[in-house]
């Protein structure tokens, strides 16, 4: 079990790490093109926020994909991974509400994996499977 955590800790923090950064470092503009993918709109969301706002959600995905792993790899705080998932939960919880608000109800899916991922990594970490100091 430790092994399936370590491994779906990872592949979240690499999609945050990297749908957060570019987040943070890319023109509102940007995203919203870059969410453009086969006649979809992924990032319609974009239009309900600011860039202020959207920049906060990166930075706190990015702090989410760090304290997935970071924590556990170097020993200092274990108990922050599953805290930065419950962290992940609540983005995607979030996420969905904003999705359903807009009417956008097959993006829903997407957050819903997220959401079941970082669920599974809460869990995981702090009953079955978790870092002992």
């Amino acid at each position: 079990m430790d092994v399936f955590l370590w491994i779906v800790a990872g592949l979240l923090a690499a999609v945050f790490l990297l749908g957060g950064g570019l987040k943070v470092v890319l023109p509102k503009e940007r995203i919203r093109a870059a969410g453009r993918i086969r006649g979809r709109d992924l990032a319609a969301w974009t239009e309900d926020f600011g860039p202020g706002a959207i920049k906060a959600i990166g930075v706190l995905e990015v702090l989410a994909a760090i304290g997935l792993v970071v924590p556990p790899l170097v020993g200092v705080a274990p108990v922050l991974a599953p805290l930065a998932a419950v962290g992940l939960v609540l983005l995607m919880l979030g996420a969905a509400v904003v999705h359903l608000r807009r009417g956008e109800l097959p993006n829903i899916a997407g957050n819903v994996v997220y959401l079941t991922l970082a669920a599974a990594v809460v869990w995981g970490r702090l009953v079955v499977e978790p870092f002992t100091a």
